[in-house]
């Protein structure tokens, strides 16, 4: 039984039987809805204890069956189509990203080989040699979706919202695509599990602490920290949450791209949301966290046993919730974003920092395999001379003064008749003609004149 402690490579797919790849294909559905159904009371729960307050706690055992409740309630609500809708487009919309979200955990290792029924099958659906850049496909088609939502409604708001996140997530998976980069150069293969076995274990270190050796860390999320980091905030705005559901924004789209969407239609697109969420924190944790092996410390017990068999699916969900715990946090925590700030912070800081990034470490990479001096100067001075380049042609804000209360009032006195009403310059509210009308037609109050009379009577 040695084989079910060993990594699936490549030469491990292919081979298994029709019935065995349903299973896997129907066990990876159930389980991304349970997942969703979890995340939804998992969201409440915690954002509930955040705000000092029960949360759902009245269906099933401590509530935790309300969102099942929510989910069977959903399809049989009413169904309103708008009259201007492109039919076909509307209805194919959501199809398109709900599937979309269900692609992306077709390559996600699970685990390593396990025995099902006999046969002998790695813990996962499929590999291939650009396992990566299927994910990135899959998560760039579910953009169709949203914004194709957004046009067949046949309304403004809902046409808004899917401009607008189109924008905002093509934006951010080059962020993230970016952010991935660094994972191919240190792993040095685009497969999954190649990824997964390359976080095995680092080599021993030089230095000896009471005779205790310590190894080098292996989670890319330590030896590729800036890529993470990148990786992580590209993620929340890739599936538009808090404080980046922008899209989404109450406050002046209404409900953006789901605005005209009602029934069962909607609970597609509430349910690629969540998906949408798993799947990015399940490939955060098989590129950046270990995947499906045991984690620190306890891989200091007997890292081949915790890693044997079905024990890989408990590490790698329990990594998964830790993910979407930083996705409720964050929601539960920061204010939304203004959109000119979010869009800011994708396109020139991210995108700069991702790019000097891969350049340093492509600088080390090239060092560690010919480590000449001259080779280890040259990697030095090229990265010396991109911070120079980018000092100097970083955009400075122009230190304007603010106008004065004179100059604003010649704009205003500028304007053309029938311009639109603007807010008083000194911030005070003018009375209310009205109010004053009301308040001079009342009489003034007598108090205490009967008795006064009755006093000097």
């Amino acid at each position: 039984m040695r084989y079910l402690a060993q990594d699936p490579t490549l030469a491990d797919f292919g081979h298994d039987v029709w019935w065995l790849v349903l299973i896997k294909v129907v066990g990876v559905f159930a389980l991304l809805l349970v997942l969703t159904l979890f995340t939804i009371m998992y969201e409440r729960k915690v954002v509930a204890r955040m705000a000092v307050r029960p949360g759902p706690n009245q269906v099933g055992p401590k509530g935790w069956l309300q969102s099942l409740m929510d989910g069977m309630k959903l399809p049989f609500k009413e169904e309103i189509i708008p009259i201007t809708a492109d039919k076909v487009v509307y209805f194919l919309a959501p199809v398109i990203a709900g599937t979309c979200a269900f692609i992306t955990f077709a390559v996600i290792p699970f685990g390593p080989m396990v025995s099902i029924f006999g046969h002998r099958t790695p813990l996962q659906v499929t590999d291939v040699p650009v396992a990566v850049l299927v994910i990135l496909a899959a998560t760039s088609m579910s953009v169709y979706g949203i914004v194709l939502s957004g046009w067949a409604s046949g309304s403004t708001y809902p046409l808004l919202g899917g401009l607008r996140s189109s924008a905002q997530m093509i934006s951010y998976e080059v962020a993230m695509g970016l952010s991935i980069v660094a994972v191919f150069m240190t792993a040095g293969t685009m497969s999954t599990s190649g990824i997964v076995h390359a976080q095995a274990g680092g080599a021993q270190a030089s230095w000896d602490i009471f005779g205790w050796h310590p190894s080098a860390p292996s989670w890319y999320a330590i030896v590729t920290l800036p890529s993470f980091v990148i990786y992580a905030i590209s993620a929340v705005g890739e599936t538009n949450r808090a404080p980046f559901d922008l899209p989404e924004a109450e406050s002046e789209l209404v409900g953006g791209y789901l605005t005209e969407y009602s029934s069962f239609k909607f609970a597609m697109f509430y349910l690629a949301e969540y998906i949408a969420m798993i799947n990015v924190s399940a490939v955060g944790a098989a590129l950046f966290l270990g995947g499906w092996r045991v984690p620190w410390p306890l891989s200091l017990i007997d890292h081949n046993a915790l890693n044997h068999s079905w024990w890989g699916l408990l590490w790698f969900i329990g990594k998964l919730l830790v993910f979407l715990f930083g996705f409720i946090w964050l929601r539960a925590t920061l204010p939304r974003l203004r959109y000119d700030q979010f869009m800011r912070l994708g396109w020139k800081v991210l995108l700069p920092a991702n790019l000097v990034w891969i350049l340093v470490l492509a600088g080390i990479k090239t060092t560690q395999r010919n480590p000449s001096g001259d080779t280890r100067w040259y990697v030095i001075g090229g990265v010396v001379l991109v911070a120079i380049i980018a000092v100097f042609l970083w955009p400075e804000k122009r230190n304007q003064q603010p106008p004065t209360t004179e100059e604003l009032e010649e704009q205003l006195a500028a304007r053309p008749e029938g311009s639109f009403p603007v807010p008083p310059l000194d911030l005070q509210i003018p009375p209310s003609p009205r109010l004053a009308r009301v308040s001079g037609q009342r009489e003034p109050a007598a108090v205490g004149t009967s008795g006064t009379d009755e006093k000097e009577n």
